[in-house]
């Protein structure tokens, strides 16, 4: 149930992004159902990789660099994806930055109304 919510509300998220920025364009809330989908699943399997691979300069960038990862992931998923388009990286940071603020308030507001 707590998953099902959370996709939703990502969802929901991704067209917000997409209403505040024009770098992010998404075509339906389908689209952006599926976007969030890829986007979660890239966090899950690919973002773990990522970061052991750039420790170095992570560690070196006192952690900024984690950004740049954030933003080449959410630009892969509009790669993928015909529905969900970010023009250029500098659309896909500040993209990204607003969407995990956005999921950062819903996973606070989730975990209050609905604990473990």
């Amino acid at each position: 149930m707590k998953l099902i919510l959370t996709w939703l509300l990502a969802a929901c998220a991704l067209l917000l992004v997409a209403y505040l920025y024009p770098g992010v364009q998404v075509q339906s809330f389908t689209s952006a159902l599926i976007a969030a989908a890829v986007i979660g699943l890239f966090n899950v399997v690919l973002r773990p990789v990522l970061v052991i691979l750039t420790l170095p300069v992570t560690i070196v960038t006192l952690g900024l660099f984690l950004f740049v990862i954030n933003a080449l992931l959410f630009w892969a998923a509009s790669g993928v994806l015909n529905g969900f388009q970010v023009n250029g990286f500098w659309a896909a940071l500040l993209g990204s930055l607003i969407y995990s603020v956005l999921m950062l308030l819903i996973n606070t507001a989730l975990r209050t109304v609905l604990p473990r």
